[in-house]
């Protein structure tokens, strides 16, 4: 068994072997998704952006298949109060951010954020990286299987207001699912799960692969949520 362990320096790998039954749509959609079915959003192609990673970490829990998010404190400059996904820039450390150096950033600041033990995560694939033009970011999501679950909590309550797992059958309830409608008139996807409203980057990521692999239950795209300015 591949074992992501060491997140400074040692080996990281990525292994499909052991995965339970469930996860096989999202795995089959990790390989097969393109780019542009994802976002339209891609990287700069003179490669600017600040490199970065964020852990897509699904578990099983009491109410089946669930992922893990974040919600960051309300007292942040950027993005306050709004659920994520673990994740941040690449450190140095991180290594090559073309090859494996997501892989150790998105295990790195999960662990960093969440508390979570990295050795009872198993990486299984990435998806193609995107880019946050509000941020700059250019961001990979890599996909985690919780083989061993470990407690999770807000570390540093003056970055992380809570941390909270979303089981995927909140996610697909027809619902919970909303569009959110930000002032300068842009749309995307949204859920209300958890006494949270998750949106932006997080929530595309999300609906696209409940999209691809299959999950996706039909649901009123005319119910709107507003944004404010300061979303």
């Amino acid at each position: 068994m591949t074992r992501a362990s060491d997140t400074q320096g040692g080996p990281v790998t990525l292994s499909k072997e052991g995965l339970p039954d469930w996860l096989g749509p999202v795995v089959r959609a990790v390989e097969t998704v393109q780019p542009l079915q994802l976002s339209r959003f891609l990287p700069p192609e003179d490669g600017a952006g600040r490199q970065s990673a964020v852990l897509v970490l699904f578990g099983e829990g009491e109410r089946g298949p669930e992922l893990l998010l974040m919600e960051r404190a309300g007292s942040l400059r950027s993005h306050a109060g709004q659920p994520s996904f673990p994740g941040g820039a690449l450190d140095p450390e991180d290594g090559d951010p073309h090859t494996d150096g997501p892989l150790r950033a998105a295990l790195r600041e999960a662990e960093e954020e969440t508390g979570l033990d990295p050795s009872g995560v198993q990486l299984f694939g990435v998806l193609p990286k995107l880019y946050i033009p509000v941020s700059g970011f250019v961001v990979t999501p890599v996909m985690g299987w919780w083989r061993e679950p470990s407690p999770v909590a807000a570390v540093d309550p003056n970055e992380t207001a809570r941390v909270f797992t979303v089981p995927v059958a909140d996610l697909t309830d027809p619902a919970n699912r909303a569009t959110t409608v930000h002032p300068s008139g842009h749309r995307g996807p949204a859920f209300l799960v958890e006494s949270a409203l998750v949106w932006g980057f997080t929530a595309g990521i999300i609906d696209r692969l409940l999209h691809y692999s299959g999950w996706e239950r039909p649901w009123d795209r005319e119910k709107q949520v507003p944004l404010d300015w300061r979303s």
